[in-house]
């Protein structure tokens, strides 16, 4: 019988071993996408009466939670997500009557919008299915690992600004 040696992966570098720190932050990564799904899928679940899925909801959520009209870049901008997948969501939510265009005075081309009536009120019911669901989430946790776990989240999305690594290094 021929024995054959496990085949090298060409990488053109040398192995990094990650610190006990980076082998955690990798699970960190891991479990906030995973985390991510599933609140898409529980959220969409939460909203599915009032007529909006997630996506619509966060596009709510943004633009009420400014307290003025924002373009669709600007939603975009505070979502962490593309200007193409908000005016998706904006075109839907407007032909719905969740959503009122408004002209923008600082481009053209680059409407304003604004919930209407019925989209307040649907962002109204959503947040109240959401406090719920959040009171039930957090009921038995204490509240400084709560927080601790926020804290760190936040300091996390921080350095994400951070360019990456150089090919190189």
């Amino acid at each position: 019988m021929t024995h054959f040696d496990e085949p090298k992966v060409p990488t053109g570098r040398e192995a990094i071993d990650p610190s006990d720190e980076a082998r955690a932050m990798t699970e960190i990564m891991l479990t906030v996408f995973r985390i991510n799904g599933r609140l898409l899928e529980k959220g969409d679940a939460l909203v599915r009466t009032l007529g909006i899925a997630s996506a619509q909801w966060q596009v709510l959520g943004a633009v009420s939670l400014s307290g003025k009209p924002l373009s669709a870049p600007q939603i975009a901008a505070a979502m962490g997500i593309t200007r193409q997948g908000v005016q998706k969501q904006l075109n839907r939510m407007t032909k719905k009557g969740l959503f009122e265009k408004r002209p923008n005075p600082r481009h053209e081309r680059s409407n304003l919008y604004w919930p209407t009536p019925e989209g307040q009120r649907i962002y109204s019911e959503a947040m109240r299915r959401e406090t719920l669901w959040a009171q039930q989430l957090a009921e038995g946790l204490p509240g400084p690992e709560i927080q601790g776990a926020l804290d760190f989240l936040k300091k996390f999305h921080r350095r994400l600004e951070a360019p990456l690594p150089e090919e190189g290094e």
